[in-house]
Parts: C-alpha cells; sequence; structure tokens
C-alpha cells in the first residue's frame, strides 16, 4: 500500500477513486506522563513519554486508515492529512486522525 500526502504518485496513473477513508486514534495521557511532562514544561527540554504516544497514535491512525482502504480494494491512498487534537476533562486525551484519498494505481 503507498500512502502519500501528495495529490498523486509519479510513475503511477490512478484508475480508480475508492472515496476518502479515514483512522482515528483516541488515547489516554496517564498520570505518571502528565507529571513527568510537568517537570519538563518546568525545566525544559522533550517529553519523551508524550514524544512516544503521539508517535504510536500516528503510527496506528494511518494503519487503520490503510486497513480501511485495502477493504475497499484500493492500493493507494493520496492526499492524506493528519490532524491533532486534544480532548476530554482537562485535555486528558489524545486525538489523532488521518485522512484520504483511497486509489487504485496501475
Amino acid at each position: 500500500m503507498i500512502l502519500t500526502t501528495t495529490p498523486s504518485i509519479e510513475g503511477k496513473q490512478i484508475v480508480n477513486y475508492h472515496g476518502v477513508v479515514f483512522g482515528e486514534v483516541i488515547t489516554g495521557i496517564n498520570f505518571v506522563k502528565d507529571f513527568f511532562a510537568g517537570i519538563r514544561n518546568f525545566v525544559g527540554g522533550r517529553s519523551g513519554s508524550y514524544e512516544d504516544e503521539l508517535m504510536k497514535a500516528r503510527e496506528n491512525a494511518l494503519r487503520e486508515m490503510e486497513q480501511r482502504a485495502a477493504e475497499k480494494g484500493a492500493n493507494a491512498v493520496i492526499g492524506i492529512d493528519i490532524d491533532y487534537e486534544v480532548l476530554g476533562q482537562d485535555n486528558g486525551m489524545l486525538m489523532v486522525t488521518a485522512s484520504g484519498t483511497a486509489v487504485t494505481v496501475a
């Protein structure tokens, strides 16, 4: 499966459009990660625990989108966009959505 943010794939011809596909992940950030991220915020530096959660959520959203595209018979997703939001009480939930157009290329 080819995944790309571009509207086309160089050297490939789009032969069929299957529609827009999405992958959504909502994950909670636990108290321990919040605590250590707060310390990092105070003293400076990167928050490895938050970065890891963000990376996992993004990969899962892309994987879910890819699976939905395959279920429609696509072999590529073009025009991918990834969005991030915080949700819930005290912004304790992270939502990552990936969307794109499922296509068949030859």
